[in-house]
């Protein structure tokens, strides 16, 4: 397997990295959580166009597509950790085809940090989670985080009809999206472990959640690397954690059967994928050798290989394509955006 890096731009504390396809063509995006810092999209077999999404403000936690519509998106703008109280908001994303990239606000919600969009029986629904629920100041933990779902109209910025699906979860900063029996499912780390959300089936049912993992996690991925059917859960521990480990499914619960055995600082972010074909992790740590790498299963072990130290990644995102794989990186400790080109050898 070949890896290939591209920078393609400087950028002040690069936070988010995301992926639309428009056109039948992938348009990679990254954006900066500083405030007043741009966001870009790039598009092109060597990402040579950019365009700009917006100049401000920054804050951009995620940005999410919507399904079955091809040029629109959500993204999370104006989150501070530092600003109290919390400006973080919800906005919506629409390409002219003219004028390019329209930005509206759908609404305000304090400490907005990871969000998704769900198919339930035709229609999008909005699922959100905030870190926490208020705060004094950056330190100030005292108030949980919640989980929020609601509908999704087709003119986003009129706003969504929020309800809470969970309270009580103190540092709600971990998000993956996954599959079960081709569904989407949600999974949600916080100081009170994993929570798995399962939408229903129809319209207006019940959504449900369920604690699959006690401890304090920090991110969650998951894939089935031994390729045994049931996919593993990668974690980083706790929040803005300094351990990395992998559980597999037993009868009783889940067991730990394997710990990166690095010396990490502020690990970030956990991406369940395939490279070239074959089951991976990919993650990112801010600090100490803030390092990208990978983890696959090979000869019977799990085995994590090192793609680039320095760069400190803050979040992940792999785009499949006919001939490649991309890995696109938002290199915190770098301030850049990047791609990493991965091909057969």
């Amino acid at each position: 397997m070949k890896i290939e890096k591209k920078h393609l731009d400087d950028i002040k504390r690069c936070y988010c990295a995301s992926n639309i396809c428009m056109n039948g063509e992938n348009h990679i995006l990254l954006a900066s959580e500083d405030p007043d810092i741009a966001c870009n999209m790039y598009s092109g077999k060597d990402f040579e166009t950019k365009e700009t999404v917006w100049t401000h403000p920054g804050g951009c936690m995620s940005i999410i597509p919507i399904p079955n519509k091809e040029k629109e998106f959500l993204a999370v703008q104006e989150f501070y950790l530092k600003v109290s109280p919390s400006l973080a908001k919800i906005v919506w994303g629409k390409y002219d085809d003219e004028k390019g990239w329209q930005i509206k606000d759908v609404l305000s919600l304090p400490y907005i940090h990871r969000f998704d969009i769900y198919e339930v029986d035709g229609a999008n629904y909005f699922i959100g989670a905030t870190i926490a629920t208020s705060k004094k100041e950056k330190n100030d933990w005292s108030v949980p985080g919640r989980i929020y779902i609601g509908k999704l109209p087709d003119d986003p910025s009129q706003g969504i009809e929020l309800k809470i699906l969970k309270d009580g979860l103190f540092r709600n900063h971990g998000y993956w999206h996954g599959k079960e029996n081709g569904k989407d499912v949600g999974y949600f780390g916080s100081d009170q472990g994993i929570l798995k959300v399962t939408p229903p089936e129809r319209e207006n049912g019940e959504w449900k959640t369920e604690f699959i993992l006690e401890g304090q996690i920090g991110e969650i991925a998951t894939s089935d690397l031994d390729g045994d059917g049931i996919e593993e859960i990668m974690t980083i521990e706790p929040f803005h954690g300094n351990s990395i480990q992998i559980y597999k499914k037993e009868e009783n619960g889940y067991k730990k059967v394997w710990t990166y055995d690095n010396t990490i600082d502020f690990a970030h972010t956990l991406v369940g994928t395939t490279l070239c074909g074959k089951p991976s992790f990919v993650a990112g740590v801010r600090r100490e050798e803030a390092e990208l790498f990978y983890v696959q299963y090979m000869d019977g072990a799990y085995k994590a290989t090192v793609i680039e130290k320095g760069v400190g990644p803050a979040n992940l995102c792999v785009v499949h394509e006919k001939d490649r794989d991309l890995i696109v990186s938002a290199n915190h400790t770098a301030n850049e955006a990047a791609v990493y080109v991965v091909t057969e050898e």
